[in-house]
């Protein structure tokens, strides 16, 4: 029987560690269901989290619970809710909602373009990441030379989350918030005490900056198997060191397991078994071909700008637009091109978005996969018998794949005047939206699959962290009082009774706040744990914004759980943010009310 490692130490069976985490299907049926309730949009969006959801349970708000109604959308029908339907309006779900952090109206928008891998198609981390681990573990033991016992090591999908950095040296793994002070961190498996973060990451003249070389950035969902396995590989060694030579230190590992990673997608091992049966590594999602349907009937321009080679892209938007084709069959060869202007394959992000880029663009054609020469992307004459571009509908209409080049290829291309008039849709914070929003201003949107899960989440918990609050401002109360009293003692014009009876009331208080105190740490504990056992809320680290979160509100115009949410809502919508909250501004609202 196989076992994984756990954050304790113990052994157990990978079956019972993921029975102990709730599936986003699950918790959603105790989820109640939002028609764009502007108190509720409040309570979850970025700039008056804390004002909103406290003001909502401590006014009585979160009773409007029973007025939300449960709209089923998963009932295998083949016309989902859309914006663009005849139906009466779709009532979004919570975790559905497209959340904004910078003002965006969708009018001067003129081109949406999209990533594919993990936006366009949600790879099922069940069957997917185990491939991806291994496939790795695969490639240290047979061509880097480490120990066999590795082969029976399994892998748990639910144990990593994205936002943590890895500390190559220390074998540590991090999460951070927005100020990038450590609040949780493990060495392989074993978490840190207090005295160990500060003694390793506080106790510094010079801050560090956590970036390479030293760190690693788990910042994509493909990144997950990687990470779970430098962990045990931390603690095998750690365990076992006489298995590995002196020279393979925790650095050299994580180089290793990169380089394993690498070969798994050379040598297409990946690809391949999704290409063999992409039902079961890639998630349906029924929306994104009307999706893609409305933002083109509004008049906007789409495009695809993906890492991935023509031969795996169009097997990949194949599956994905395989019910919509038009014949009406699941065997299409390239009827989802109809859907988008231009097809950017082989595109090397996220160097593609610098505009010194001087690739050479190659336009790719579809039936044979051959690359034709392009003078800046217009056609030239080509030596021999070439086949033309396919055509793809009645109107002749075509679109045009390409591999390679730039984004000044892209702006030509689509006859782009001004970059704030492009909205890029992406999953990876470095690879798609930094570069494209902080070089380019391109508009973006970020798309995380984890935020349905963690919506319905914040809403379950809403208790506790409302328990928890309460308890952080008593003892905030207590501890006031304690620095008053102890001042008073040192007074020289007390005498010796009120001395006494002064110190006796700092006795009382100090049981007072050890009390809160821990109650307050049980409190916290619990509420972390809801979210995942180990690293607690993707969005927070106790009352701080994340490091990920940070980077999504920084770099992300718009964040949403799934890049067909953009079909809930109208294509000439103006998205707005909430109000921005600082503390000064939470304390004067609060007074007002």
């Amino acid at each position: 029987m196989t076992h994984a490692i756990t954050p304790n130490g113990t052994m157990i069976r990978n079956s019972d560690m993921k029975k102990s985490t709730p599936s986003a299907h699950n918790i959603e049926s105790n989820l109640p269901r939002t028609h764009s309730c502007p108190a509720f949009h409040n309570y979850y969006d970025r700039g008056a989290n804390q004002f909103a959801s406290s003001k909502m349970q401590e006014t009585g708000m979160d009773e409007m619970k029973p007025q939300f109604q449960l709209i089923d959308r998963r009932d295998g029908s083949l016309d989902p809710c859309i914006w663009s339907s005849s139906k009466d309006g779709c009532k979004i779900d919570m975790g559905k909602q497209i959340f904004c952090n910078r003002s965006l109206n969708m009018k001067n928008i003129v081109a949406v373009g999209f990533d594919m891998d993990y936006t366009l198609a949600q790879y099922i981390p069940e069957t997917f990441e185990s491939l991806a681990y291994e496939g790795t573990v695969k490639k240290l033991v047979n061509d880097l030379g480490y120990p066999s016992e590795l082969l029976h090591w399994t892998f748990d999908w639910t144990y990593m989350v994205r936002g943590l950095v890895l500390d190559k040296k220390r074998g540590n793994i991090l999460k951070m918030d927005r100020h990038k002070y450590v609040k949780v961190a493990y060495h392989g498996f074993r978490e840190l005490s207090k005295e160990e973060k500060v003694g390793t990451y506080g106790n510094t003249l010079i801050r560090d900056s956590f970036d390479e070389p030293d760190y690693a950035l788990i910042d994509t969902l493909f990144s997950l198997a990687e990470a779970y396995l430098f962990a045990q590989l931390v603690d095998f060694r750690d365990n076992n060191p006489e298995k590995f030579s002196r020279n393979v230190d925790y650095s050299r590992m994580y180089k290793d397991v990169r380089a394993a990673v690498d070969l798994c997608h050379r040598d297409g091992t990946l690809k391949q078994m999704v290409a063999k049966d992409p039902k079961r590594y890639i998630n349906e999602d029924l929306a994104i071909v009307p999706m893609l349907k409305m933002l083109r009937d509004s008049g906007r321009a789409t495009f695809l700008v993906t890492n991935s080679l023509w031969d795996y892209t169009n097997v990949v938007m194949n599956y994905l637009c395989g019910l919509y084709t038009l014949d009406n069959s699941s065997s299409c060869k390239f009827d989802w091109l109809q859907y988008f202007d231009v097809v950017i394959t082989g595109s090397a992000k996220p160097g593609f978005f610098h505009e010194d880029n001087r690739a050479n663009l190659f336009q790719v054609e579809p039936k044979t996969g051959m690359l034709l020469n392009t003078d800046n992307g217009t056609p030239m004459p080509q030596v021999g018998s070439t086949i033309p571009t396919v055509s793809l509908n009645k109107e002749d209409k075509t679109c045009r794949v390409f591999q390679g080049g730039s984004v000044a290829h892209l702006h030509k291309l689509l006859s782009i005047e001004s970059s704030s008039q492009v909205l890029y849709v992406g999953d990876h914070i470095y690879g798609d939206i930094l570069r494209s929003k902080k070089v380019l201003g391109w508009r973006t949107m970020l798309v995380v699959p984890e935020l349905e899960k963690e919506v319905a989440l914040l809403w379950l918990s809403r208790d506790i962290r409302k328990q928890s609050r309460l308890l952080r401002n008593k003892r905030d109360v207590i501890e006031d009082k304690l620095h008053h009293l102890k001042w008073s003692l040192k007074s020289e014009v007390i005498n010796g009774d009120e001395k006494q009876k002064l110190s006796s009331q700092v006795e009382e208080l100090e049981m007072q706040r050890e009390a809160v105190r821990l109650e307050h740490q049980i409190t916290q504990r619990e509420c972390h744990q809801k979210f995942h056992k180990v690293w607690g809320q993707l969005m927070k680290t106790g009352y701080q914004n994340s490091r990920f979160a940070h980077q999504v509100e920084r770099f992300a115009c718009l964040y949403t759980s799934q890049v067909s949410n953009l079909s809930l809502y109208s294509p000439n919508k103006y998205y707005r943010p909430s109000e921005d909250f600082m503390p000064h501004d939470l304390m004067a609202s609060c007074l007002r009310t």
